[in-house]
């Protein structure tokens, strides 16, 4: 009674081998994985102004994006980013279904790719089937050598770019060339490699199905007008096997001949005749087969197709939606003011750091001073010659060690200011401001600082 028990509760999960496919949308994730993945491993080697285009330089705590350098005081544009990625996946989840899942995840992309290997390696589905099932072989061997070869050295490749983006790409080559990587640089990269080699190689599906969070939460933003992976139920009921020049009509049967190559073809082995199921990725692969069988039979294409569960059953689909407008309106507010916040930026910043020694001191001529520590920071792709003012509620004057302030681009100078005011200053502290600029006054910051007299 147990053992039966144990049975109905569990079930050893079974490798799906898909079925290869050719059509419109696997064109087009074919094309997705190339562009994308060609971003990846390209872009690390792109050159901008002598420098790498794109680098996330830690130590240094600069982010390299083209022209654009940002620090850690700009760490509201990765939120904005987020945000910005997050509003996108709901708009388009929204309008769409999961399309992002289908064409351009990460998890899809390389699982594609290692699909494809397994494919030069061990032939179709069938012969890697029957491979799986026969006892080893010379031959047998052979191939499973040569996928796993390729799959170890394209998850090396990956791991290798991947650290690429934090440590120059050229100069980390070169220390894989000579074998003087660091630690945390073989780290990463055998980290990164690993898990690229598990997910795709092995998990595949089940990172779908049971990891990633989207599968679960997604239906929270579908609704009956969201473009999903459809089975027109009403035309391919009732399901049965036919000669080519059967009339289904006389024989009481739907347009589906249940060939289940829908089911063969699918990464994730669900079958969409069954209605809309959250293991679907939407990469419609069983759109292309099912119209190729279609075709061979002579009926009409789009059994299965990219519908809204209106348009399925007859009614109108409505794009225009509330929830659709909402969601573009956020997105566009969040890009907009991104937008108008990096066009904006001053690439100056600066921080103001009081003498602890002393509050003041007395110098010639009854003048008291203050003393500040300022750290500028130049987060712009030139260097800046700089001048400092100060201003308060008395004429006030400013010294600066060393007197002319030249900062080149990406670093951080610490200057050193002494702040003087008239005898009769307001005793006790005041508010006062500091300010840098460039000469031809197009680049300036100021910060407050509080100047302290002695009492009377």
């Amino acid at each position: 009674m147990k053992d039966s028990a144990n049975a109905a509760l569990y079930e050893s999960q079974t490798k799906i081998y898909p079925r290869e496919v050719s059509g419109r949308f696997q064109n087009l994730r074919a094309t997705a994985v190339v562009a994308l993945l060609g971003l990846y491993y390209l872009l690390p080697w792109l050159r901008w102004n002598g420098r790498q285009a794109v680098l996330f330089d830690l130590p240094a705590r600069k982010f390299h994006l083209f022209w654009l350098t940002l620090w850690p005081q700009d760490l509201i544009y990765l939120t904005a980013l987020l945000i910005t990625a997050a509003l996108s996946l709901f708009f388009f989840t929204t309008l769409f279904g999961r399309v992002w899942c289908g064409y351009a995840c990460p998890q899809t992309v390389w699982t594609e790719v290692f699909i494809w290997m397994e494919r030069w390696t061990e032939g179709d589905r069938r012969k890697r089937m029957k491979m799986d099932q026969a006892p080893w072989s010379l031959d047998k061997a052979r191939r499973k050598t040569a996928k796993q070869f390729f799959w170890v050295m394209f998850s090396l490749f990956t791991g290798l770019t991947f650290v690429g983006y934090f440590t120059p790409i050229a100069e980390l080559s070169g220390k894989v060339a000579t074998a003087s990587l660091s630690g945390w640089e073989s780290f990463w990269i055998f980290f990164y490699s690993a898990a690229t080699y598990g997910n795709a190689g092995f998990m595949r599906e089940q990172v779908c199905k049971y990891m990633c969070p989207y599968a679960r939460f997604q239906s929270a933003m579908f609704d009956r007008d969201t473009l999903i992976v459809a089975y027109d139920e009403n035309r391919g009921e009732p399901r049965g096997g036919r000669r080519r020049s059967t009339d289904p009509a006389k024989a009481g049967l739907g347009d589906c001949i249940d060939c289940h190559k829908c089911v063969q073809v699918c990464p994730t082995g669900i079958d969409i005749r069954k209605g809309l199921q959250y293991e679907c990725i939407a990469c419609a692969a069983c759109v292309d087969v099912c119209n190729e069988v279609m075709d061979n039979m002579g009926y009409e294409p789009g059994l299965i197709r990219y519908a809204t569960e209106n348009s399925v059953v007859g009614k109108t689909s409505h794009i225009a939606r509330p929830r659709v407008f909402v969601y573009a309106a956020l997105l566009l507010a969040v890009i907009s003011l991104t937008g108008f916040s990096l066009a904006t930026r001053t690439p100056l910043g600066l921080d103001i750091i009081r003498d602890r020694n002393s509050l003041y001191r007395v110098v010639d001529g009854g003048r008291i001073e203050n003393v500040y520590s300022l750290r500028i920071i130049n987060m712009d792709n030139e260097a800046h010659t700089l001048a400092v003012a100060v201003t308060g509620s008395v004429e006030m004057s400013v010294e600066t060690e060393p007197a002319t302030l030249t900062v080149d681009a990406g670093t951080i100078e610490a200057v050193a200011a002494r702040i003087s005011a008239p005898a009769d200053v307001q005793a006790g502290g005041q508010d006062i401001s500091i300010r840098i600029y460039t000469a031809d006054g197009k680049l300036s910051v100021e910060e407050p600082a509080r100047f302290m007299a002695p009492a009377r």
